[in-house]
């Protein structure tokens, strides 16, 4: 079953439960046991094994004889994000910011605004970034009743797009890497370094220009599309934010206290302490596994961001506790709500670390059914026209995240693949045709409800997960087809420019067009 056909059927699957039910931990467990069936060819004690031993190789590898500890770290910074939320709620901070920030952003618009601009200025990392700018935004767009399917939107529209087009964080490090050793160097392409590559290749990245462009369209008009206007409408008219009759990850308990003492620097100093302790921690764990010159993209190329994530947060949660005994002594709170804002905080993140949980071992199982290896291959094997090779690597590659849930293992797979079918019909079509697999990987993420930034993504926002999804794919899918026409006119012309242009003069139309639709209204 592995590398065939039939290696598509546990994520379809899984996938179309999602859309069907919106349950996505019963989705999930139905495409695990699919996977682990196809896997063990149907044999129920070896399924049973195989789900157990991916499940543990979550925690433990058996064969290294050592822990996992990039997933021990993740979950461990979700419950610690959990803490430093309740706390920072709990001192009042929360509600400070909203009142402060109310008298400098006066508009729902701004509300929306700031949070796409602060998800383009934190580009280190997409986990970091999806993740604290909700923290940061939430007081704010709760308090202008923006709904919190499109403040997931926003923060999942910019996370993944700045990070795989910036040089200095966790991804274009990565990427560089791959296309240093995998690509230029397997290929014996000369003329070309990693890094010149990567630069070249970010006007060529038409998916990120198209969902960036977007997200500032829809925040200016207010322009909401499927399932998304029921969500922004019943925000508007009732002040409901999320559906409460579902499970919303992330979300603390109403019944926790809130000091009426607390300061705007209850919100700002964890968030600063959570900045500069991520940042730093990369920093010092790239510098230490470097060996030879130290650069800034060596460092970030040897950093290990989980453990840097980890590291930051239990700076900032000391600096949460200082804070919150400090309300404690001046009788803002009692000092009961140090445990109570504890075990609040943890079971808040329980929603998330299960669908991260699940999400994890079907791509673990996925992995095994080598369904990405079999999608790679049909287009490897393919005999197409040179010239639309960026559209259908766009394409494939959006599939294969979609399919896969992660963005990082689908650019891993096919980058070296666009490179060697490159280099041996045309190099110059190399350029494009690796731009197309980031933006296809980017895409296939924002849409699929097995991605980890989308959970992220959700859980930052405190929104249901499924209707995040739900929400965003008809934008993800907008921006698709617009990047579709660029990149065949990309390939056809071998101009970026042109592409760019397609990009531009499509998001014009669609301005235009969201503003008549609304004055129509």
């Amino acid at each position: 079953m592995e590398g065939t056909i039939y290696s598509l059927i546990p994520p379809v699957l899984a996938i179309l439960m999602v859309i069907l039910t919106r349950r996505v931990l019963l989705s999930l467990g139905v495409g695990i046991l699919a996977a682990a069936l196809l896997v063990a060819n149907f044999n129920p004690v070896a399924t049973v094994t195989l789900i157990w031993d991916t499940v543990l190789g979550l925690f433990y590898s058996v064969d290294d004889s050592e822990l996992n500890l990039w997933n021990i770290y993740i979950l461990a910074f979700l419950l610690i994000l959990g803490i430093i939320t309740a706390y920072i709620s709990i001192t009042g901070g929360s509600r400070a910011f909203a009142d402060w920030a109310q008298t400098k952003i006066k508009t729902r618009r701004g509300s929306k605004f700031l949070t796409a601009i602060l998800g383009i200025i934190i580009f280190i990392d997409d986990y970091f970034n999806a993740l604290a700018v909700g923290q940061i935004s939430r007081p704010l767009t709760d308090r202008y009743k923006v709904s919190r399917a499109k403040l997931a939107y926003l923060i999942d529209s910019t996370s993944a797009p700045i990070c795989v087009i910036s040089p200095v964080s966790s991804w274009g490090a990565v990427i560089i890497g791959i296309i240093g050793t995998n690509v230029i160097a397997e290929q014996n392409i000369s003329g070309m370094t990693a890094i010149g590559a990567f630069m070249e290749i970010i006007p060529m990245n038409l998916y990120v220009f198209s969902a960036l462009i977007m997200i500032f369209l829809v925040s200016y008009f207010n322009f909401n599309i499927g399932p998304m206007k029921k969500h922004e409408d019943l925000a508007m008219k009732t002040g409901q934010l999320y559906d409460p009759n579902k499970e919303v990850p992330g979300e603390l308990s109403d019944e926790l206290p809130t000091s009426t003492k607390g300061t705007i620097g209850n919100l700002v100093w964890p968030i600063v302490a959570l900045f500069v302790g991520v940042i730093g921690a990369m920093l010092w764990l790239g510098a230490s596994a470097l060996e030879g010159e130290l650069t800034l993209l060596g460092i970030f190329e040897n950093t290990d961001p989980s453990a840097a994530l980890f590291y930051g947060g239990l700076f900032a949660l000391i600096v949460s506790l200082v804070l919150l005994f400090s309300q404690i002594s001046k009788g803002g709170v009692s000092n009961k709500v140090v445990g109570r804002g504890f075990l609040e905080a943890s079971k808040s993140m329980l929603p998330a670390i299960y669908i991260l949980l699940f999400a994890w071992t079907i791509a673990g199982l996925i992995g095994e059914l080598q369904t990405g290896e079999y999608i790679a291959e049909q287009v490897q094997n393919s005999n197409m026209n040179i010239a639309f090779l960026p559209v259908v690597i766009f394409i494939i590659a959006g599939f294969t995240a979609l399919a896969t849930g992660t963005s990082w293992g689908t650019f891993t797979l096919l980058l070296p693949i666009a490179g060697q079918i490159a280099a041996a019909t045309d190099v110059s079509i190399l350029l494009p045709a690796l731009a197309a697999v980031l933006a296809g990987a980017v895409f296939g993420d924002h849409c699929s409800p097995i991605s980890d930034t989308t959970i992220l993504s959700s859980t930052g926002a405190g929104c249901n997960h499924i209707d995040h999804v739900m929400t965003q794919l008809p934008y993800a899918l907008i921006c698709a087809a617009v990047s579709i026409v660029g990149y065949i006119v990309l390939g056809l012309t071998g101009s970026t420019l042109l592409g760019l242009l397609v990009v531009v003069v499509a998001f014009v139309i669609i301005g235009f067009s969201f503003k008549s639709l609304k004055t129509a209204e």
